[in-house]
């Protein structure tokens, strides 16, 4: 049962595949030629499609990004950027494209949840594991079929965990795969439930010490502020910002741990693709003076309860 509930989890965290990264030198940057060529290989490289007056206004984009990411990579932070699909988006076009959900919004009417009502408040920090790492995946029913969030637009974690609850379950990826884009809901896949959950449970918000607790037993879906340049071209390392707390985008913890040098971080699975970031994850710092964490981490939290068996789905039990 628990590696059903460690799927459950991570239902938030849909992942569309993506090529790798195109590296780049000094000498790609020294000309508008070269600079030409070098958008002209990643296009090629990514299958994008532009007709001659949209490459030109792009090119001008890419230009700013590629010089964006050089100068950030000359510099001592813990953390590294790269090209990637997004390189030829503005980050405006970035934020409307992939950081858009309204999760703040969700998160001021909630409140802040009373750390007495949380089920791991007991457990002693000092008693927890030094680091902990989760990693599974998600689906394509929640995209389809959630119509208490917006499909490919976002949608918040909750409402995520009521739709699975409320219609009893939801399927594996092998038999609702996929697709980057909504679709019309399949009542044929979405009537083969082969995980169930009898709830969810909200981390106290702002208590980082709260969610390592949490993440200790289980994944936990999260909301973050994405927007920012910089995680638009995340490639390694720990990333500490800069970024704000105005929540649009969600995305899993999987664990935590703590790099040789003593720098603690979160480990995150995201949305965008096994060529963004490390192989589709990225460290965050955690435990910061900010109570709210890196760009807003410990602010909205929450995790499946699952206690009833699973139906019986002999078929379903290899996928799990």
């Amino acid at each position: 049962m628990g590696r059903k509930v460690l799927l459950v989890a991570m239902l938030l965290a849909v992942a569309f595949t993506v090529s790798r990264c195109i590296p780049f030198t000094e000498e790609d940057l020294s000309t508008e030629d070269s600079l030409w060529a070098l958008y002209e290989r990643w296009r090629s490289h990514h299958t994008v499609a532009r007709d001659l007056e949209e490459k030109r206004r792009r090119f001008n984009v890419f230009k700013h990004n590629v010089k964006f990411i050089h100068e950030f990579n000359k510099k001592d932070e813990p953390y590294k950027l790269r090209l990637n699909a997004f390189a030829d988006l503005t980050n405006q076009e970035f934020r409307g494209f992939y950081a858009g959900s309204k999760i703040e919004h969700h998160q001021i009417r909630r409140g802040e949840k009373p750390e007495g009502e949380f089920k791991h408040g007991h457990v002693d920090l000092h008693k927890l594991p030094a680091s902990v790492d989760w990693r599974t995946q998600g689906a394509q029913e929640l995209v389809d079929c959630d119509t208490g969030n917006s499909g490919c637009n976002g949608g918040l974690m909750d409402n995520a965990f009521e739709f699975i609850k409320n219609v009893g379950g939801i399927t594996t990826e092998a038999t609702y795969p996929y697709t980057a884009q909504q679709g019309p809901c399949s009542a044929s896949k979405v009537n083969n439930p082969v995980v169930t959950i009898d709830g969810y449970e909200d981390v106290p918000s702002n208590n980082e010490n709260a969610l390592q607790q949490a993440v200790a037993n289980q994944p936990v879906s999260v909301a973050i502020d994405a927007g920012d340049q910089a995680f638009q071209f995340y490639s390694e390392g720990v990333f500490t910002g800069p970024c704000g707390t105005s929540l649009d985008h969600g995305v899993a913890v999987v664990g935590y741990g703590v790099t040789q040098d003593g720098t603690k971080y979160w480990i995150v699975k995201n949305s965008w693709g096994t060529s963004w970031g490390e192989q589709g994850y990225i460290r965050m710092k955690r435990g910061i003076p900010n109570r709210r964490g890196t760009c807003g981490i410990a602010m909205s939290a929450s995790y499946p309860i699952k206690t009833s068996p699973n139906p019986s789905n002999e078929s379903a039990k290899d996928e799990l």
